[in-house]
């Protein structure tokens, strides 16, 4: 088997790994700061109105630090290897770590004062394991379950396996046929984190160009690039789904190629989980038409920056 396929299709025996560990409370009103994916995590808790303030570790370390000290945040990194989460640590008193290896640097130091696992096992391409893991540990540390939602992913892997090979084949089809200028996903709310995490797992796969961005940001400026070009919005049922609908309408109506994603009998802040796993098939097989044989080229799976 392809061994990109096997770790998509290994998400839900990772998920339940995660699920059934014990896991601690997390802090509320510090910062969470990640990178890729381990930032895209707390961002949808932030927006189910959770108070915690994610930022990315870089620009967290460039600009915000200010060289101020503060008593306590959260760090998240798949690898606990990557720069600027590591370059974070000396900026708090203590931390809690989040990563799927406890041996690493980001959990071995001597200011941490939490570890979590995320038991997402070993992992060489996209963060699809990763990320769905990094969000159930988040789920239960901040006291909410994720239990119906992870019995969802298990019992349809099949559905989002078609699922994200119907969308694979309509973009290449498009691809194809039309010269595109541009790519698009986009969500609301929580599912903001859905769309920018499809968006990184695409370009990295295909290495074409996707754009996650929110659908209210989309529809102030973007939208008028939709003739000849890709839209896919991400459908919850929460207070932007009308709004989201139309714009379809309008995007469709303007020229622009008009694709959907939707759980609709889950609830918005749960929808995050089984939302993303038709990208990670999706990813996959668009790589496949295209032809594509490596996940990273021009740099590895965990920046060093230098």
């Amino acid at each position: 088997m392809n061994p990109i396929l096997s770790e998509i299709l290994e998400i839900p025996t990772r998920a339940a790994d995660v699920l059934q560990s014990a896991t601690e409370p997390l802090p509320l009103q510090v910062p969470y700061l990640g990178m890729g994916s381990s930032y895209f995590a707390p961002l949808a808790f932030k927006y189910m109105g959770l108070p915690i303030y994610p930022e990315l570790a870089s620009d967290y370390f460039y600009y915000l630090a200010k060289g101020a000290k503060k008593p306590l945040a959260v760090l998240l990194s798949q690898s606990g290897r990557s720069s600027e989460v590591l370059w974070c640590r000396a900026l708090f008193d203590q931390y809690v770590a989040v990563s799927n290896d406890t041996g690493s640097a980001l959990c071995t130091a001597s200011n941490v004062s939490q570890v979590v696992p995320i038991r997402a096992g070993a992992e060489q391409y996209s963060s699809s394991k990763t990320y769905v893991n990094t969000l159930i540990a988040l789920f239960k540390g901040f006291g909410l379950s994720p239990a119906a939602s992870v019995e969802r992913i298990t019992k349809s892997m099949n559905r989002y396996r078609e699922q994200g090979e119907q969308l694979a084949d309509a973009v290449f089809s498009v691809l194809t046929q039309h010269r595109i200028h541009g790519m698009y996903i986009t969500g609301s709310g929580p599912n903001i984190a859905t769309a920018c995490e499809a968006a990184l797992i695409l370009s990295e796969s295909t290495k074409l160009n996707f754009h996650g961005l929110p659908m209210a940001q989309y529809d102030h400026g973007p939208k008028e690039t939709a003739r000849n070009s890709i839209v896919i919005q991400i459908l919850a049922k929460g207070p932007a789904y009308e709004r989201t609908r139309r714009l379809s309408e309008l995007i469709a109506g303007s020229g622009g190629h008009v694709l959907m994603i939707e759980e609709p009998d889950v609830d918005e802040n749960q929808s995050i989980l089984p939302n993303i796993i038709p990208f990670n098939f999706m990813a996959y097989y668009l790589a496949l038409k295209l032809n594509i044989g490596e996940t990273f080229v021009v740099g590895g799976k965990v920046t060093e920056a230098i």
